[in-house]
C-alpha cells in the first residue's frame, strides 16, 4: 500500500474550484452545447405580489425597463396572464471586462381567478416600472331562502289514473 502525503492547499484549491463552478452556473451566460446555446438570454421571471383588500385582489408586478407597449394582459376562463418582452440593452466594448447579468426575454405569468370575477370590471395601471391589476372580487353567493307552499297544492296524480290522464 502506498502512502500519499496530505496537503491541505491542494484540498483548498480543488474546494474553491467547486465554488466557483457552482457561482458560474448561476451568474455566466449557459455555455457552449447546452440547449441555449452561448449568449442566449437567460430566463426572466418578474416578481409579482398579490394583495386581498375589501373589494379587490391586487396584483402588483415589478416590470423594471419593460415599456407598457410590451405588456399584454390576457383573461380566458378565469385565467389571467401577464406576459411580455424585456429587451437587452447590448453594450459594444473593445477595452476592458463587462458582464451582463441583467436577464431578458419573454415572460409569461397566470394566475387564476375565483368564480364569478367580472372581467369587464378588471383594471390596469402601469406606473414606474410597476404593473398594478385590480380585480373585483366576487359577489358572495349567499343562501336563498325558498319557500314552501302548503295547501292549494296540485294532488300528483299516481297509478294508472296518470296514465289515463296522460294520454287523454
Amino acid at each position: 500500500m502506498a502512502l500519499i502525503r496530505w496537503e491541505p492547499a491542494r484540498e483548498l484549491n480543488a474546494l474553491q474550484g467547486e465554488m466557483n463552478r457552482l457561482f458560474s452556473t448561476f451568474f455566466d451566460a449557459p455555455a457552449a452545447g447546452t440547449p441555449d446555446g452561448p449568449g442566449a438570454p437567460r430566463r426572466w421571471i418578474p416578481a409579482m405580489d398579490l394583495v386581498e383588500t375589501d373589494d379587490h385582489f391586487v396584483l402588483r408586478a415589478d416590470l423594471p425597463g419593460v415599456a407598457e407597449t410590451d405588456v399584454e394582459l390576457s383573461l380566458e376562463e378565469n385565467v389571467l396572464t401577464v406576459s411580455g418582452e424585456r429587451h437587452a440593452e447590448q453594450e459594444v466594448r473593445r477595452d476592458g471586462f463587462h458582464r451582463i447579468e441583467r436577464a431578458s426575454g419573454t415572460f409569461r405569468r397566470s394566475l387564476t381567478l375565483p368564480e364569478g370575477v367580472d372581467g369587464d370590471a378588471i383594471s390596469a395601471s402601469f406606473d414606474r416600472g410597476v404593473l398594478e391589476v385590480r380585480i373585483p372580487k366576487p359577489a358572495e353567493r349567499k343562501p336563498r331562502r325558498l319557500q314552501i307552499q302548503v295547501g292549494d297544492a296540485p294532488t300528483p296524480i299516481e297509478g294508472r289514473a296518470a296514465e289515463q290522464a296522460a294520454t287523454s
